[in-house]
Order: C-alpha cells, then structure tokens, then sequence
C-alpha cells in the first residue's frame, strides 16, 4: 500500500529525525537519491548538460547537492537562481565540484539533457511567481528531461490542486513518504513517473496517513472467497434497484458488475426484468416494490431509475448497507442518508458532486480531496468520487484514510462504465466489505478491468469492462 502524509506532518517527522542527525545529514540523503535517480534517467552522466531550476528553499538546496554530485561524475552542470537566496551550502556545494551559475537561463536550458525543477517545494501555494514563469516554460518546451525535486513546483502538496502556472514534470522524485498531491488530480498530472527514496522518515510518520492507495496484494486481501459451508444465502444477496423503460441497459450492466462481484446472488427489482433476465438467466427477478422483493443483504439504486424517489427512499428506509448513484443521488433526501442506522456509499462524479454540494462543477474537479471530505461529512456517507483518480472517504472526520485509486484509465468514459461500478461495490459490500473497503475493492478491480479491456489499444464499452472483471479479479491475487 503506498501512504501519503501531509505537509505539517511531513515537517514534524523531518524535525525530529534532523534532531538525531548531524547538521545537513537529510538533506545530503535527500540528494544523494535525486542525483541517482536522475543518473538513471541520463544513462550516460559524464558529458550530460545538467540545468537545476533553484527557488530559495530546501528543495533548491537538494537540487544544489544533487547537482554537485552529478558534477563529480563529469556532467556539465549549470544553476538558474530563481530565489531571493539560494542555499548558501549547497550553492558553495556546486561550484566546488566544477558547476557554475547560468549567466542566461534560456541560453543553458536550449541545449540541457535534464533540467531539476527545484523552485518551490512542499509549501508553495498558488503557483509559480509571474517571473519564473518564462523559464518554467522554457524548460518544458526543452528537448530535456524535467525531474521535479519532491514535488512539481506550483501543484499544491497536501491538496492536489494547482491554482496558477505549474511545472509539467517528466518525474519527480519524492522523498521519505508520498504527498497527497502527487496521488490526486490535477496535482497528479503533473508529476509524471514517481519515485520515492527513502531518507529514513518512516519511523518518524504516523501510523495512521492521510491519504493511501491500495495495491494489488492489499485487494486481494479484502475479496471475499467462499468456504466450505458456503451457499448462495451465506454469500449475502445484492439487490438491484436500476433501469426503467428509457433506460434498461442500465439495469443490465449494473447486474452485470453485481454478479461478479462475490456475492452469492442477485435479485433485480424493476422494471427492466425481461432484458436482465434475457441477458443474465442467473438473477432472481421481482416486478417491485423492493420491500417485497426478499431478503438481500445490501442494496444498490439509482442507475437509470428517472425520477422514481420513492423507490429511493424505500431503499434508504432498510435495514442493511445501501449504494446510491445516478439518478438516485439526484432524488437523494440529505436527511434520510444521515439518519439511517446502516451504512451508505455514494457514488457521484463530479458533476453530480457538485449538484449535492451546491457548487460548481469546476470547484470540486480543481479540489477532489476537498470536495470529497465534505460530502462524506456533509451526508454522513461512505463517499466514492469517481473521476480520473477515484477518491473514498468515510464519514468519520478523518480517522480513515481517504483512499485513492491508482488503476483508472481514460477508457473508463463511457456510458454505463459507472453503472458496472455500481453492481459491483454493491455486490462486495453484500457480500461482507464495509462500504470504504467495498467501494475501494471495486474501484481498483473496475479500472483494472478497463485495462484488460483496452489492452489493445481501442476503444471499449461498459459490458466489456464488467466482462473482463474475472480477469481483474485473478490479476489481483497472481
């Protein structure tokens, strides 16, 4: 499982490591990682024409060393001072190993291999200062390597956002722990490949992150797997409330993501039982209302539904876990969700997001991790923001982990993906996983999924994504 933490907390774990340290000893560790990660990157460093972009922090300062480093090894190394100051040490570092400071910024960065962006570090907010803009750009439209120092200057570290001109990264290595913006969109864009070396904050950090993305063995660990005295009532049973006569496709690919989501049965109730029937002879069928329906240890509503609240509300009023998405969120009575005794697991993207916050779209794309935190509090709900990188968050203020999803793919847009989404977290909570862990397990298989799917290249359409999730599901525990 890969944790990020946030910057207060990051500084606190480096504080009292540099307590234990001789003077300047993590920063030289700090260094000593870039300088070898961007040696990898070069392949060849003697003759390599280095550019370090150095702001006034530390992060200038490990670009400064880094570069030093380089410079030992026969690579031709130049400085762009972007700071008020730079890091006496580390500048004095350079020049003794045969560096130099760049008279002309633009002149050094036309003909450089690689360029260190170490302009601002885990602090900056707002983006980058009007006058390193032009030799930001400058850099990326290089034909150089860019290696962002820690994390990509002008993204902000603990949020993912990026409020102004920000530097496109090729890489960026990242020390002693993950930052949340290095996980979350749009932050995430622009960090490129990640690295992460160590610098001896482990035992320094909180047991507890703020942010982590499951794995695959951290997946496999949550699925359910029958026993010996399993049968179909054991396993649990999803409900499926979904489709209507405008829309009954959605009730299939919701069903299609249930039934491979571990639970032992599925029982559809609506209007579109004839196409799921046709489709999957499998599932148990019910013309409605849920209540008389049977028994099922977990609901899913909202998919192609149209403007039914009541079987909505219905749905609430159970007695067991319950998934909204779709046109259910829309119907959604704020005060049911809060007052129910079972958990509830909220799937929107985000436009629906924003319907149920009141915002603007745009608010909660350009501030996900915010944006999610405060539906799960707002609604006292499990919340699964779906998007280019999938967020959870549970309604326990910030006990949890919110946790992101490493294994989307573009090809994921397209209608009717999120209804197969929807099948299956339903499915696995039926089947057992809390709502954090079920929506979580559903996300990665979802996307890895979508993976199998486009494996080739083309494009994909929902029903292939629920197909290929067996495949998702044995790649999990290989």
């Amino acid at each position: 499982m890969r944790t990020a933490y946030s910057v207060e907390t990051v500084r606190a774990a480096e504080a009292e490591l540099m307590a234990r340290l001789p003077e300047g000893a993590l920063m030289q560790r700090a260094a000593a990682g870039l300088a070898a990660a961007c040696a990898a990157l070069l392949g060849r460093v003697y003759g390599a024409r280095v550019v370090l972009l150095v702001g006034s922090g530390d992060n200038g300062g490990d670009a400064l060393y880094a570069g030093a480093r380089l410079a030992r090894r026969g690579a031709g190394v130049a400085a762009v001072l972007l700071g008020a100051r730079a890091h006496e040490g580390a500048l004095a570092a350079l020049l003794g190993a045969g560096g130099r400071v760049a008279d002309d910024p633009f002149e050094v960065l036309a003909v450089a291999d690689l360029v260190m962006d170490g302009v601002t570090g885990i602090g900056g907010r707002g983006g980058l200062r009007p006058d390193t803009v032009p030799v930001v750009r400058a850099a990326r439209g290089s034909n150089a390597a860019v290696v962002a120092v820690d994390l990509p200057s002008g993204v902000e570290a603990d949020t993912g956002e990026v409020r102004g001109e920000a530097l496109h990264a090729d890489a960026t290595v990242t020390f002693g722990t993950y930052k949340p913006g290095l996980l979350i969109d749009p932050a995430r864009e622009y960090a490129g490949t990640v690295r992460l070396v160590g610098i001896g904050l482990e035992d320094h950090l909180p047991s507890v992150p703020d942010l982590e993305a499951l794995q695959h063995e951290d997946v496999a660990w949550l699925l359910p797997a029958p026993a010996a005295e399993s049968d179909k009532y054991r396993r649990g049973v999803v409900g499926v409330v979904a489709g209507s006569a405008r829309y009954p496709g959605a009730a299939v690919l919701s069903v299609a993501g249930a039934l491979r989501g571990g639970s032992g049965a599925v029982r559809y109730v609506g209007p579109a039982a004839d196409a799921v029937i046709a489709r999957f002879p499998e599932t148990l069928v019910h013309r409605g209302p849920p209540a008389k329906a049977g028994r099922v240890q977990a609901w899913v509503v909202g998919p192609g539904i149209g403007d039914d609240a009541e079987v909505v509300g219905e749905v609430l009023d159970s007695d067991v876990p319950v998934l909204v998405d779709a046109d259910g969120l829309r119907l959604l009575d704020a005060a049911a969700v809060r007052d129910r005794g079972a958990p509830t697991l909220l799937t929107p993207h985000a436009g629906e997001a924003a319907a149920l916050l009141g915002v603007a779209r745009e608010e909660v794309e350009s501030a996900r991790l915010a944006s999610v935190r405060e539906l799960a509090s707002r609604y006292g709900a499990t919340v699964l923001l779906k998007g280019s990188t999938t967020l959870v968050a549970a309604p326990d203020d910030g006990r949890s982990p919110v946790r992101v999803n490493p294994m989307g793919t573009p090809w994921l847009a397209t209608a009717g993906s999120g209804d197969v989404l929807s099948g299956l977290a339903g499915s696995l909570m039926a089947a057992g996983l809390d709502a954090r862990d079920a929506g979580s397990a559903a996300a990665y298989l979802h996307g890895l999924a979508a993976r199998h799917a486009a494996s080739r290249g083309t494009p994909i359409t929902a029903y292939e994504v629920a197909a290929a999730l067996p495949a998702a599901w044995r790649d999990v525990h290989d």
